[in-house]
């Protein structure tokens, strides 16, 4: 049983260089893709009440509100339910907003990335700071009271000042999250086959995540996983269900979702989707020792880190005993917490390295 939904919208205006998700840019195709959407998710949801439902893309904020109610009635609701659209900035008008609140959005996520207007240029962002200024803005003139900006650091021409002057800027907005995601480039992207100059290196882009957390730490902001900051109470919900490994639903195209221990994704394209939106591309169920290896690489990736005491009742497994000579060979960067163990933050930018010491 799952109380979590992921839904992916698809859909964007024009493709940003660095991305690499699964997005299209023709917009007729979105009302049949709403209607295969429901019918997937009449098909597959077993109408258990959720605690989060996470609108995602691609740009959720292209779909209008009637369709979006639509896809928000098919499913029951615990109380308090986190339900989070993803907006871009260049989207938000007053009535929009108005209505995403009115059919239940209770939080956002705006994908402000910079707040350079150059850099946006060079990115292929579609708005510019201004328009982001003004969306925090109009989403707090329409009620919501838990927002979340992205940023990524490690852009083209972006320098350490640059990116103080980004966090400078969101600090002023009064948000209640940040989420901080280092530039990687990946080959199915515009810049995979096209590669930017004026990359700032390795180590000046370690430099700015140390930047990043020192300056968000002090202005109230607890850093709860490696890319996720926020004031106490807005942590997201729905991404806790990913790091805490517990099971969710994925709908629409290229989704890929966690349930009765199995894990499994669907179509990539658009008319593979269409033709089979109740059909999976593929399913794995895990091993037992796939199900450990995932709960030890999300849990580090939490501040809070593993906790050794639920690890032996999930899965009858000495978390402590087994990992003994890991957990001694990286002792600087892996701290013993009164639950468990978590990385610090040198132990985080080392992180790739010392997880592959955990594979079994």
């Amino acid at each position: 049983m799952s109380d979590s939904v992921y839904i992916h919208i698809p859909f964007c205006k024009s493709k940003c260089k660095y991305c690499s998700f699964v997005s299209f840019t023709n917009g007729d195709k979105i009302p049949g893709y709403i209607d295969s959407l429901l019918e997937e998710i009449h098909h597959c949801y077993k109408d258990e009440p959720l605690k989060t439902l996470y609108f995602g893309g691609g740009t959720p904020s292209l779909i209008d509100i009637e369709s979006l109610k639509k896809i928000i009635n098919k499913f029951k609701f615990k109380d308090g339910c986190e339900v989070t659209l993803e907006l871009n900035p260049d989207d938000a008008e007053p009535d929009y907003l108005s209505g995403l609140k009115d059919i239940g959005i209770n939080r956002l996520s705006i994908g402000a990335q910079s707040f350079n207007n150059r850099i946006l240029k060079l990115i292929g962002r579609r708005h510019n700071s201004e328009d982001t200024v003004k969306a925090v803005n109009m989403a707090k003139k329409a009620g919501f009271d838990n927002i979340s900006l992205d940023l990524i650091y490690g852009l083209p021409e972006q320098t350490m000042e640059v990116l103080k002057i980004d966090i400078e800027n969101i600090l002023n907005l009064d948000i209640q999250h940040i989420s901080t995601y280092g530039l990687k480039i990946e080959e199915e992207s515009y810049w995979g086959h096209h590669k930017p100059s004026n990359l700032p290196d390795n180590d000046i882009q370690a430099d700015m995540y140390e930047g990043v957390n020192n300056i968000l730490e002090k202005n109230g902001f607890n850093r709860y996983e490696i890319s996720n900051f926020s004031k106490k109470g807005y942590e997201s919900g729905h991404n806790l269900n990913y790091w805490n490994n517990e099971e969710y639903y994925g709908f629409g195209v290229a989704a890929h979702g966690y349930i009765d221990g199995v894990r499994y994704s669907n179509y990539q394209t658009l008319d593979e989707y269409l033709n089979n939106k109740s059909k999976r591309e593929q399913e794995h169920t895990l091993s037992k020792q796939e199900k450990i290896e995932e709960e030890i690489f999300l849990g580090f990736r939490k501040e809070e880190g593993v906790n050794v005491g639920k690890f032996y009742s999930k899965y009858n497994f000495d978390f402590e005993k087994e990992f003994s000579p890991v957990l001694e060979k990286y002792k600087d960067f892996i701290i013993k917490t009164p639950l468990g163990y978590k990385l610090n933050l040198q132990g985080v930018l080392l992180s790739n390295n010392i997880l592959s010491e955990f594979l079994m």
